[in-house]
């Protein structure tokens, strides 16, 4: 596991070192990835124990919920504040016209990923019966189709719109 995040981390520091291009938002979507990833792993780590503790499905538990939102935007704002201090004139800077392309592509097909998410919910829930399992897993889709935004956004920034 720290290996994964050893990883993350040194490839978007040196992604930033080698290419000084590296526009504002594609920053953020960097950050953003990672920030996401860590707080699913631990919404995730957090039920996964709660569930083999009870022997069965952890329920919704609410308090894991506003611990994984207020992790998010604890560290989203450092974040985004710490990069928005390094670079003020980017940050502020609208999106141009190829960036704007790249979100709004980047959105769309991240819809995708929540749909297929959803609907794998209900088709399992359908079987099973198991509401627990699906709230966890529409919840999971809710977090990857966001992950899948900032990794789409990353993709489409350095192949090209």
């Amino acid at each position: 596991m720290s290996n994964f995040f050893y990883y993350t981390a040194s490839k978007i520091f040196f992604t930033f070192q080698e290419d000084t291009n590296v526009p504002f938002r594609e920053k953020t979507a960097y950050v953003m990835t990672a920030i996401l990833v860590v707080g699913a792993l631990f919404y995730f780590n957090k039920v996964i124990s709660l569930s083999q503790a009870i022997g069965e499905t952890a329920p919704p538990v609410l308090g894991f919920v506003i611990a994984y939102v207020i992790l998010i935007v604890i560290v989203s704002i450092i974040a985004m504040s710490a990069l928005g201090i390094a670079a003020p004139k980017e940050a502020n800077a609208p999106a141009d016209e190829r960036e704007q392309r790249i979100l709004d592509k980047a959105g769309h097909w991240s819809g995708y990923v929540l749909a297929t998410g959803v609907f794998a919910g209900l088709l399992h829930y359908s079987v099973t019966l198991d509401g627990n399992l699906m709230f966890h897993i529409l919840f999971g889709s809710l977090m990857a189709s966001q992950i899948a935004e900032y990794v789409l956004q990353i993709m489409l920034y350095r192949r090209g719109v």
